[in-house]
């Protein structure tokens, strides 16, 4: 099947993060039918995050990656099958970060320029293929937990009481709970200042192949 075609990400901005209360918002392990309502919440209210796709699910879900690039989100990989790649040979880091950079590619004609490994778990061999691979590995300053406390009020607070300027912040959008949680999320943020970035606006696009980033 050929890939589609046509405009698949939104102009970049300028927006300089040294000036300005920058925060990235990221997504992993989509996309599902659900990351359909959160694109919603971040269209209404303009905001432009990063979100990190398995490869099997961009493989269930391509028109969720081309519904995201053509908003302007960034789109990143988090690996094809969800694995621990800091217990996997170099061969299998190497097919893990490569089968889901085809699978985008094949759903949107976009290649990813970004990694995340699954759990955060890294190593030297996790560093050496991404570095190969010329991919920076985005890790996170804020994890609220969502995963095990499925609370919409619980990752709103926590999120909110965390954030700190050029943080970069995990959520997932596998969870309704946390795409419930948002709305509000945005709005209590945007009260204090925040503005919402990608992970590459948030760094200048100046991020160094096989090295962690966490925040600014």
């Amino acid at each position: 099947m050929s890939a589609q075609r046509g405009p698949v990400a939104a102009p970049p901005r300028k927006i300089d993060c040294r000036k300005v209360k920058c925060i990235a918002l990221t997504f992993d392990d989509g996309p599902v039918s659900g990351t359909g309502k959160l694109l919603k919440y971040l269209a209404a209210r303009h905001v432009r995050a990063t979100f990190f796709p398995v490869g099997r699910n961009v493989k269930a879900h391509p028109e969720m990656v081309r519904k995201e690039l053509a908003a302007g989100h960034e789109v990143g990989n988090h690996s094809y099958t969800h694995a621990d790649l800091s217990r996997l040979s170099t061969a299998r880091i190497t097919s893990e970060i490569t089968k889901t950079q085809k699978a985008v590619r094949a759903a949107t004609g976009f290649t990813p320029k970004l990694m995340r490994p699954p759990y955060g778990a890294t190593n030297s061999r996790v560093a050496a293929v991404t570095k190969r691979l010329g991919m920076p590995q985005v890790i996170w300053a804020v994890d609220p937990l969502d995963w095990r406390d499925r609370n919409s009020k619980t990752v709103e607070s926590r999120v909110v009481g965390h954030a700190r300027p050029g943080y970069i912040v995990l959520m997932h959008d596998i969870h309704p709970t946390t795409v419930a949680a948002v709305p509000r999320i945005i709005s209590r943020l945007a009260a204090k200042g925040y503005v919402f970035v990608t992970v590459s606006e948030l760094f200048a696009n100046h991020l160094t192949p096989g090295k962690k980033y966490a925040r600014r």
